[in-house]
């Protein structure tokens, strides 16, 4: 190892962290970074990084069997046993035991990336983090202020701004729409999601979880700037049937700086029998016509007998077979963890810095205003949820300037200040 090798941490190891996560680290361990770099448009500095090597020391998780189990499949598939950590804070410990490492991987659940992302920037460790990069606008800024601070890269899982079908709309076809007049983002996540797979459903809500990917998408490709926002959401599926005191679905209205509308529908109760993993659509009008696209059924439908009908986004994350028998993991879900990944070769390697990489990838930067959005829609949302439940009309809404964002609350006639710094 040594100066040619990224030493590298994971901490998260549930849906996404033992699935995309852990197959582009296995990817990396074998390869490096080179043979993955020309999806990304990076082919120039293949050979930039021949004799470089990417080596995953540790694995952080919240109990022991989950951690022992990423450290079992992970030498099954690389031959290599990285050490495993466990427990509230298992970020804590790995960066003590490892001073030297390079990039702290965080794929926790959305309420707890804040923590370990401070921590590796504190000890001077570049981070990768699964969206969203955090919740509050407040630790978004904090986060900014450490890793530009301290030069270091926060790299933001945005896999949507990589998915080709978008490439296409946002690259082409939206210069030739005109300038934007609304557009709409849906993300439909199965109820096994919301009551099986995740723990912590009611700390967050499907907007937050994956809405802000199409916050993100919109305002990232059309350079939009947030002036005001309506958000309403339900319990009913969840709180009733499973008896969590968590939101079913969200619905979220935003309005821009150059008058673009942008309504973003989420939910997590969708029936284990829909067709598709997920139901994801996007739409967007211009001045001179409109582009949409299904992103649930992309053209690959098949039905068998007991298994019903289901479609399949063989785009998104693929397993190629080698011929040794093994795979190689291909797809825009792993373009974008590849993307940032890079930055931190590229820092290491060939001396960049993390300044004049700004924006070329999905960094904390450019996550202020979808943070800023989302936590915006949280407050709004909770707010007319308990004006519903005192048989009020949902009225409440939020506005974005310089003097921050301002929840306004026109029943009990509230202007409150969520944040107090401009926008």
């Amino acid at each position: 190892m040594g100066d040619r090798t990224i030493l590298a941490a994971q901490v998260g190891y549930g849906m996404f962290g033992g699935d995309v996560v852990a197959g582009t680290t296995w990817d990396l361990q074998r390869n490096s970074i080179s043979p993955y770099l020309d999806r990304i448009g990076l082919d120039d500095y293949c050979e930039k990084y021949q004799g470089t090597s990417f080596r995953l020391v540790a694995i952080g998780t919240h109990t022991e069997r989950s951690a022992l189990r990423a450290q079992r499949i992970n030498e099954e598939q690389t031959g290599y046993k990285p050490a495993a950590y466990y427990g509230d804070t298992p970020w804590v410990d790995i960066i003590e035991d490892f001073p030297d490492l390079d990039l702290l991987i965080v794929a926790t659940p959305d309420h707890l990336h804040t923590p370990p992302i401070l921590e590796a920037l504190e000890h001077g460790i570049h981070v990768v983090t699964e969206k969203p990069m955090c919740l509050d606008i407040r630790e978004a800024d904090r986060i900014i202020e450490l890793s530009e601070s301290k030069g270091l890269i926060v790299g933001v899982d945005m896999h949507k701004r990589f998915d080709p079908d978008h490439l296409e709309i946002f690259n082409n076809i939206a210069k030739r729409l005109g300038s934007p007049i609304y557009g709409r983002g849906v993300l439909e996540e199965p109820l096994e999601v919301s009551t099986k797979i995740f723990k912590w459903a009611e700390k967050s809500d499907p907007n937050s979880y994956v809405g802000i990917h199409w916050i993100d998408l919109f305002m990232y490709y059309l350079n939009l700037k947030p002036i005001g926002l309506y958000a309403i959401a339900q319990k009913k599926r969840l709180k009733e049937d499973f008896g969590k005191d968590a939101y079913d679905a969200v619905q979220v209205i935003v309005t821009y700086k150059d008058g673009t509308t942008v309504m973003f529908d989420t939910n997590w109760i969708t029936p284990r029998d829909f067709e598709g993993p997920v139901n994801q659509e996007s739409q967007l009008l211009g001045k001179f016509g409109k582009v949409e696209s299904d992103s649930q059924y992309r053209g690959l439908r098949y039905w068998i007998e007991g298994e019903g009908s289901r479609t399949v986004n063989s785009h998104f994350f693929r397993r190629v077979r080698r011929p040794d028998g093994s795979y190689v993991h291909i797809g825009y879900g792993k373009d974008s963890l590849i993307c940032c990944i890079e930055k931190v070769y590229r820092v290491k390697f060939l001396n960049a810095t993390a300044k004049e990489l700004e924006g070329t990838y999905p960094d904390a930067k450019s996550q202020r205003l979808t943070t800023a959005v989302v936590y915006a829609a949280r407050e709004v949302m909770r707010r007319n949820y308990e004006l519903m439940s005192e048989g009020l009309s949902p009225v409440a809404t939020a506005s974005f300037s310089e003097k921050g964002i301002i929840l306004h609350d026109p029943i009990h006639k509230e202007d409150i200040v969520l944040y107090d710094k401009p926008i």
